[in-house]
């Protein structure tokens, strides 16, 4: 059974969450596995509260800092007004096709909302290295450029740093293709 933890990071999260025995092979990642699989994963799925109580779901890009998962969004867009309500949502980053295959991480969490400009900048900056959001191809952008590409949507963004509570990961590839 998983326990709510309170935690400075996502791999101080992972070490400290308990699992209960399982009648199989453990699937759960260690710590450097989740912060490994995160860096490498490209799309995160976003659930918040809506006002009417139903989960808003949303795919974003995102970035990692500090072992903390960031994203932006539009201030006006509905998960940030949902998240300017009620800061709790769950992430999940997920990939593989068969079942073998299958690795994921869901983090329940709360968001700390940043509306400062300079810092949404420096956010969509990462997401410009590691997404086409310029051009054909992932590129680091200079101070200019940056400003350039998107210094007028940075004071209408709003950044969200994932602050885990708790952490479940799942890696069916440890079991080898059984079940």
């Amino acid at each position: 059974m998983f326990r709510a933890v309170a935690a400075d990071t996502i791999d101080d999260a992972a070490q400290s969450i308990t699992v209960a025995p399982m009648a199989r092979k453990d699937i759960t990642m260690t710590g450097e596995e989740v912060t490994a699989f995160l860096n490498e994963t490209s799309i995160l799925e976003v659930a918040t509260i809506g006002n009417d109580g139903w989960p808003h779901l949303a795919p974003m890009w995102f970035v990692m800092e500090d072992d903390r998962i960031v994203f932006r969004s539009f201030t006006r867009s509905q998960k940030i007004l949902n998240l300017q309500r009620d800061p709790r949502l769950t992430v999940l980053a997920e990939d593989g096709d068969a079942y073998e295959e299958l690795r994921g991480v869901m983090i329940r969490a709360e968001a700390r909302l940043v509306e400062d400009p300079a810092y949404v900048l420096a956010i969509y900056g990462r997401l410009a290295a590691k997404y086409a959001m310029v051009g054909p191809e992932p590129v680091e952008l200079s101070d200019e450029e940056l400003e350039a590409a998107f210094g007028r949507f940075a004071s209408k963004n709003t950044a969200v740093v994932v602050e885990p509570a708790k952490i479940a990961s799942w890696d069916h590839r440890k079991i080898g293709g059984g079940y």
